[in-house]
């Protein structure tokens, strides 16, 4: 992936655009343990910021894969890692199943609002009882004239207490896991939908995140993605892009963090000099930017095979566990460095070290990466019967 002129303006738009509308903000989302999806959204559907990779048709820009990912490292430099979080399921999440699959009434009712900001959207997959084992989920729908009847609950589900629809994965049959699931566009306003209270987490405060519950939900048949039986196909392919999204976004923050950290160990003196001048100081934040580098660099050649038509699920894999891991990584050593101050809850490195965990976890945990890419290489073990 090599970045054009056009590229660069638009990393120039997204990042005047945080800058200027995100990052002041900030620290009152934080507290307040909510952004305003609406209101922030349609700002950046009028700046196209929400479909750069949609058809034209749908409102978007037609872009190719790179032009997200250039986006997604942009919104990486917002100083909290729900806001991005929450962008990254609006775009590369909640959407890209539409956009490939919808049919045309799917993509004109759902998929165009969501692409202008005039509509939230949230990715219903996670179950109380299935989060990485995504084959596992509970949540069915039976066919009931023309309509589907919906039951079953979501969980961990970002954007939900604001979104419009849900872009939903359920049961539609009893065939085997991986060929029984569909995708279903679910507004969020029908009978039958209520929410838990938002939950408390120990990281990603200003995005909100809630329970759903579906009962008796009654939704029209054409509100399918694609046909059925494919949803297990589709949402993996979503999590392609995800992953992709999830490892670029994360590039910027870790960066924050080193800056940052550089920028306080050149102020702080520790027995008569900046604490910079430690070479176990200096040397261990050039380690940790090599590291950041690195990970560009396969993210970068991720996106280019996917741009290429090429099955990246490993590289991607890898990407994301990486990209999990090295958050950690990053911001434990640049807390230590900080001393007393680094475990002040409002200290940014603090916050990126909260908000980051979820690397680890979301979207796949590291031991459903480290599984694919042992299946990739052929050395994971056959399952006993």
């Amino acid at each position: 992936m090599i970045l054009t002129q056009e590229h660069k303006e638009l990393k120039r738009t997204v990042r005047n655009f945080v800058e200027n509308e995100i990052n002041p903000h900030v620290d009152q989302w934080e507290k307040d343990g909510i952004f305003p999806a609406k209101e922030l959204f349609k700002k950046m559907g009028e700046l196209g910021l929400l479909g750069i990779s949609k058809p034209e048709s749908a409102g978007g820009m037609g872009l190719d894969f790179s032009y997200e990912m250039a986006a997604a490292e942009e919104f990486g430099g917002i100083l909290c890692g729900g806001v991005p979080m929450a962008i990254g399921v609006q775009t590369c999440m909640a959407t890209p199943a539409l956009a490939r699959f919808g049919s045309d009434y799917v993509k004109e009712t759902f998929l165009a609002p969501a692409v202008a900001g005039d509509m939230v959207a949230c990715i219903g997959v996670s179950e109380p009882g299935a989060g990485s084992d995504v084959a596992a989920i509970k949540t069915n729908a039976v066919k009931d004239g023309d309509d589907y009847i919906i039951n079953g609950t979501k969980m961990w589900i970002t954007n939900s207490t604001q979104a419009d629809f849900v872009c939903l994965l359920v049961n539609t049959s009893d065939d085997k896991p991986h060929k029984n699931k569909s995708l279903i566009v679910v507004p969020l306003n029908l009978e039958g939908i209520s929410f838990s209270e938002k939950l408390d987490k120990l990281g990603m405060r200003s995005s909100d995140t809630a329970q759903i519950f579906f009962d008796n939900v009654r939704v029209p048949q054409k509100n399918l993605i694609g046909s059925e039986g494919a949803g297990f196909m589709m949402q993996m392919m979503q999590f392609q892009e995800e992953r992709m999204y999830v490892a670029a976004m994360s590039l910027k923050a870790m960066e924050t963090c080193v800056n940052s950290t550089i920028d306080y160990a050149r102020e702080r003196h520790t027995f008569g000099q900046p604490l910079i001048n430690n070479q176990s100081v200096h040397f261990r934040l050039a380690e940790l930017q090599t590291e950041i580098e690195a990970l560009r660099c396969m993210v970068y050649q991720a996106c280019e095979g996917y741009l290429n038509k090429e099955d990246m699920t490993r590289l991607a894999s890898m990407a994301k566990l990486k990209s999990g891991r090295l958050s950690r990584e990053v911001t434990d050593a640049c807390i230590q460095y900080w001393g007393g101050m680094g475990f002040m809850w409002d200290n940014i490195v603090s916050r990126f070290y909260r908000d980051n965990r979820l690397g680890s976890i979301g979207g796949g945990a590291d031991e459903i990466m480290l599984g694919i890419i042992c299946k990739y290489m052929g050395i994971l073990p056959s399952r006993g019967k």
